[in-house]
C-alpha cells in the first residue's frame, strides 16, 4: 500500500455520506431531513422500532456528552502519568459520581446487503428520573457547559425533555415504595399541581355519590403518576385511572370495591407501567445488553463507566469488579482510538488527533481510490443532516463517526493482511477477524499502559526513564513552578520527592532525551535519570538506619573485644 496524503481546503467539509466508492456504486442523492432526536415525549413510541433495529444490527456505535469530565474535588484528582489503571479508575469513579449524562448518541449499523451499511443515528437527551422518593444531585463543570454551548448543545431539551433513567438500586427503592403505597414528590412545581388536584378532589368527594367520577386535566409527564399515587394514598374511598391526553379520571368507590380494584391484575399492570416509564432509557440499555452486539466507541472508558453507573449499578470500588461487570454486559468492545493508534504505525498517512480528523483522513479519495470492495456507508433518510455538514460533539454524529472509522480502519487492516486483492464485499465477520487483537482493549489516556483489557489482565506499565530534578539555590520551588519551567520545552507530570527534589514523568522518550540535553548545564536545576536504589527516600532511610546499626555494632564489637582486668 502506497503513501497517502490528505488535506482539506479552508472551509471545505470532509466527505460524509458517500465513502470510498459509494458515489460510484450508490448513485443516489441525499434526502434532506433532520437528524433523529429523541426526548421523553417520543421515547416510548420509538422504543419498539429501536429494539427491532438493534437486534438486526451488525454492530452499534456509542458516544456520550456529560455535564463535566474530571472533578476538581478532592485535590489532585486529575489524570496523571503516574496513575496505574486501578488508580485512574478510582479517580474517574469520583468524577462519574459527580456528573451526569446530558446526551447519548447511538448509531445502529445495519448490514443491509453485501458490503453496504445503512446507519440510523439517534440523539437521546437524558435527565435523571425525578419519579420516586429520592432526589438526584449532579455537578456542572463550567468549562464543559461552555464547551457544549459553543457547539450548539440545546440545554432546554436536556432539562425539559430529557428521557429519565435509573440503575438497579434506584429501581429497587422505587419498586418497594410502589408496593408499600408510600410516596413522596420531590419537585416543587409538581407539589403545586398535586396540592391543586387534592383540593379539587376533596371538595368534590364530600358531595359525590359512589361510582360518580370527575376528570383532572392538564397533567404532564410524571404528574399523571404522582397525582394517582398520592390521591390513592391520601383518600381511601377513591380510585383513579389514566385516560391519556394529560387526563386522569377519579371515581368515588366503597372501601370493599377499592380493595378489589387494588388486587386486580389490571392495577398491578399499571404499577409495572409506572416502573417502565420511570426506567425510561434504562429499558433501551437493557436491550443493548441482551442483544450482545459489538459496541464501538472512541476513547470510551468514561462512556463505559457512565453506562455502568447510570443504567446498571453504582460503580464498585474494585477496579477488577468493574472490568468483569462491563465484560459481562458487553462481551465485544472496540475502541477506535486503540485501533487507529495501531494503524498509524502500520500505514503511512498523517497522524491526527480528534475523531473528526481521523474520519476525514480515512474518507479521503486518495485512500485506495480503486478499491471497489471498500464498505459503502449510507445514512438513513431521517438522519441525513449529517451528510450535509459536520456536527462535532453532537453525540449522534460522533457515534456515526465512530462506526464509520471502525469500518474504514478494519478494511485497511484487511487489505494489509493479504497479498492478494480483497475479495468483493467482505463480511463484517472478516473485519472482526482482523480486529481480533484490538477487541476489548479500551484506550488508556496518558498512562503507563496503552489500553485497558476488559477480557483479561492488563499489560504491565511501561514508561520512558523517570527523571529527577535537584533544585539548588532556588528556594520555594513547588510542583507547579517545576511544571511551568519545563512546559515550554515539553510536557511532564511532576511529583515532589523531597524538599529540593522532584520527579518528572513523560510518555515520550524524545522528551526525556531533550530535557537531559538542554538542562545539562543549568545553574539551578540538575536533571538526571532516577535510580530507585540511589534516589528513593525509603532506600536512603533504610541505608541510613543500616549505617547507624552497623556503626553501633562495630563500636560494640570494638569495646566488647577490649582486654578486661582480672582480680
Amino acid at each position: 500500500m502506497g503513501s497517502v496524503f490528505f488535506s482539506l481546503k479552508p472551509g471545505e467539509e470532509p466527505p460524509l455520506l458517500e465513502q470510498c466508492g459509494a458515489r460510484r456504486r450508490a448513485g443516489q442523492g441525499v434526502v434532506r431531513r433532520p437528524a433523529m432526536e429523541v426526548g421523553a415525549a417520543g421515547f416510548e413510541r420509538c422504543l419498539p422500532r429501536l429494539r427491532a433495529r438493534i437486534h438486526r444490527a451488525a454492530f452499534l456505535a456509542l458516544d456520550m456528552e456529560f455535564t463535566g469530565l474530571h472533578s476538581i474535588f478532592p485535590q489532585n484528582n486529575e489524570p496523571s502519568l503516574f496513575d496505574s489503571p486501578a488508580e485512574r479508575y478510582l479517580k474517574a469513579r469520583q468524577s462519574v459520581q459527580c456528573f451526569t449524562v446530558t446526551q447519548l448518541g447511538l448509531a445502529i449499523f445495519l448490514n443491509e446487503n453485501s458490503n453496504k451499511y445503512v446507519v440510523h443515528s439517534y440523539n437521546f437527551f437524558l435527565f435523571p428520573s425525578t419519579l420516586g422518593v429520592s432526589d438526584v444531585e449532579f455537578t456542572l463543570s463550567a468549562s464543559s457547559i461552555q464547551f457544549l454551548s459553543h457547539y450548539g448543545f440545546d440545554y432546554n431539551k436536556f432539562l425539559k425533555d430529557g428521557i429519565p433513567y435509573m440503575n438497579e438500586v434506584q429501581e429497587k427503592i422505587l419498586s418497594q415504595h410502589l408496593l408499600a403505597g408510600s410516596w413522596k414528590v420531590s419537585s416543587a412545581p409538581d407539589r403545586d399541581v398535586l396540592k391543586k388536584a387534592i383540593d379539587e378532589v376533596t371538595c368534590w368527594i364530600a358531595a359525590a355519590e359512589e361510582e360518580e367520577t370527575m376528570i383532572l386535566q392538564d397533567l404532564s409527564g410524571y404528574q399523571m403518576f404522582d397525582v394517582q399515587l398520592v390521591l390513592r394514598q391520601a383518600l381511601q374511598n377513591v380510585w383513579t385511572q389514566p385516560l391519556g391526553d394529560k387526563k386522569v379520571m377519579v371515581k368515588k368507590v366503597s372501601p370493599q370495591h377499592r380493595q378489589l380494584l387494588e388486587n386486580s391484575p389490571y392495577d398491578y399492570f399499571q404499577k409495572e407501567l409506572i416502573l417502565l416509564s420511570a426506567r425510561g432509557f434504562t429499558n433501551l440499555f437493557q436491550t443493548l445488553v441482551k442483544a450482545k452486539k459489538p459496541l464501538v466507541g472512541h476513547n470510551m472508558l468514561m462512556d463505559l463507566m457512565h453506562l455502568h453507573d447510570k443504567f446498571y449499578k453504582p460503580l464498585p470500588e474494585s477496579y477488577e469488579e468493574f472490568k468483569r461487570n462491563i465484560h459481562n454486559l458487553f462481551p465485544v468492545l472496540i475502541d477506535t482510538k486503540t485501533v487507529t493508534k495501531s494503524i498509524w504505525k502500520k500505514c503511512p498517512f498523517p497522524r491526527v488527533s480528534n475523531l473528526l480528523e481521523v474520519y476525514a483522513v480515512l474518507c479521503s479519495s486518495n485512500l485506495n481510490p480503486e478499491d471497489a470492495a471498500c464498505p459503502v456507508i449510507a445514512l438513513a433518510s431521517d438522519c441525513s443532516r449529517y451528510a450535509e455538514k459536520s456536527s462535532p460533539h453532537e453525540a449522534g454524529y460522533d457515534a456515526f463517526l465512530c462506526g464509520s472509522v471502525l469500518l474504514k480502519s478494519a478494511h485497511l487492516l484487511l487489505c494489509r493482511s493479504t497479498d492478494d486483492a480483497v475479495e468483493a464485499d467482505p463480511s463484517f465477520s472478516q473485519y472482526l477477524t482482523v480486529l481480533a487483537e484490538y477487541l476489548n482493549k479500551v484506550n488508556f489516556i496518558r498512562g503507563g499502559v496503552s489500553s485497558i483489557n476488559f477480557s483479561g489482565e492488563d499489560a504491565p506499565c511501561q514508561h520512558p526513564p523517570v527523571l529527577i530534578v535537584h533544585v539548588r539555590d532556588w528556594p520555594g520551588m513547588n510542583e507547579r513552578q517545576i511544571y511551568q519551567e519545563f512546559k515550554a520545552l515539553c510536557r511532564f507530570d511532576v511529583r515532589r520527592l523531597s524538599k529540593n527534589q522532584f520527579i518528572l514523568l513523560s510518555n515520550k522518550f524524545k522528551h526525556v532525551r531533550l530535557v537531559l540535553r538542554d538542562y545539562k548545564h543549568h545553574p539551578h536545576l540538575r536533571v538526571s535519570v532516577y535510580r530507585h536504589w540511589r534516589h528513593s527516600p525509603r532506600v536512603n532511610c533504610l541505608l541510613q538506619v543500616s549505617g547507624i546499626v552497623a556503626l553501633w555494632s562495630l563500636l560494640a564489637f570494638v569495646l566488647g573485644g577490649a582486654p578486661c582486668c582480672s582480680f
